[in-house]
This record gives structure tokens, sequence and C-alpha cells, in this order.
């Protein structure tokens, strides 16, 4: 039935746009690789959704899922970081200028690794352990294309990216618990945390556009961290 090929159709084109966000990255267009890897999360979005109103699922939907996310939220944000490191270290004379860029596909191994982890893991029904890979990408996309410029005239901080990364990296895999905006009701009483991160986060888009995006996944990790493990 057609029906049952509809959230694979729109799997697919969550991967594309992870292929064109990838393309736009290598070729030095960030922003543009941060639109992609942002349809592509409105795709992973709806295809979930049309299985559940559909009724339809299917294990190689499952695993098509993951291939997709690990184009879309893995490869594509670490090519953004590669080709920021890159253009950092063309202007630098180091040992390292031809060898740190690489540093960044760590992270697409380790989204790949989150992914893998996800389709074995029960308890991640109503909230997940460790970052979700959307959530990562989104945050490196906007953090680049917002602060790119300002970071570029720090002193070595090309460093302090792949320190980042690795943090990121680890972050994917560990064994935090982050909430997920579902709700069982709409009641203030046990969503509190879940109204708070989006009512924060509203005015920070806002007002610091790309940048603002970067801040909310940082809250986010914050809230979950902090509050919600207490």
């Amino acid at each position: 039935m057609i029906k049952n090929h509809i959230p694979n159709t729109i799997t697919c084109c969550n991967l594309v746009s992870g292929c064109i966000a990838t393309y736009a990255a290598f070729m030095g267009n960030l922003e543009l690789a941060l639109i992609f890897i942002i349809i592509g999360a409105v795709f992973d979005f709806f295809d979930g959704m049309s299985a559940r109103l559909l009724g339809v699922s299917s294990p190689i939907g499952k695993e098509l899922d993951s291939l997709a996310d690990d184009i879309t939220f893995g490869f594509a944000p670490s090519a953004i970081i590669f080709s920021f490191l890159v253009t950092i270290m063309t202007m630098k004379s180091s040992p390292l200028t031809d060898y740190l860029p690489y540093a960044a596909f760590v992270m697409a191994a380790f989204s790949a690794l989150r992914l893998a982890k996800f389709n074995l893991d029960e308890r991640q029904a109503l909230g997940f352990i460790g970052l979700p890979t959307p959530a990562n990408a989104l945050f490196w996309g906007a953090f680049l294309v917002g602060c790119g410029e300002w970071l570029m005239e720090i002193d070595y901080v090309e460093y302090f990216i792949v320190i980042m990364v690795v943090v990121s990296s680890w972050l994917l895999v560990a064994e935090i618990p982050m909430f997920a905006l579902k709700f069982k009701h709409w009641g203030w009483k046990g969503n509190e945390i879940k109204y708070v991160f989006v009512l924060t986060s509203i005015p920070l888009v806002l007002f610091l556009g790309w940048t603002g995006i970067a801040a909310v996944i940082a809250w986010y990790v914050f809230l979950s961290v902090v509050v919600d493990n207490k």
C-alpha cells in the first residue's frame, strides 16, 4: 500500500537534505548547510509523525531513519566544523594545519554510535539518554554560523573547537537523562521544565538569531543535567 511508503519517502527527504548540507559545508557555505540541517530536522519530525498517524512501521524504516539521521545530524555538522577549522588553519603556520580539521569527523562516528544505542535502548520512549543528534547538529551549525567571525579573532580557537568536539561527542553517548518535548498532558505539574524551556527559548531565538539557536541547545543541556536530574 502507498501509505506504507510515505514515512520512508519523508525519511529519504531528510537524507537528501543532509547530503545537500554536507556539500554546502564543504563548499564553505555554512549558513546554507545549517538551513538544510534544519530542513532535514523538519523531515525527521514528520516521518515519525506520519508513521504514527498512518499506523505503519517496519524494520527497514527504522534502519533508514538512523542512516538518514547520521548523514544529516552527524556527518553534515562534522563537515561544517571541518570547513571552519580548515579556514582557520589556512591562516596559520602550524604543523597541524593539514591534520587538525579531521578531528571534526570524530563527532560523526559518535553520532552513529548514539543512534545505534537509541535503536536498542528501551529506556528512551519518553526521554533521551544522552544528547539527541538533531540537537547536537543544530548547536554546531548555529554556533559556527552565528559566532564564526568572532571566533576567528580568538587565538588558538582551533584547539577550543576540538575540545568542544570531544565534549559534544561524549554528551551524545553519555548516560545522562535528557527530557523530550513529549506531553502526556498539558498541565503545569510534571511539565514544569518543558514549559520553562519553551518559554525561555523563544526570546533567545528572536533576539539572537542563529546564535540564539545554539544558546537554546546549550540551555536544554543545562536544564537536563542540572535541573531535571536532581
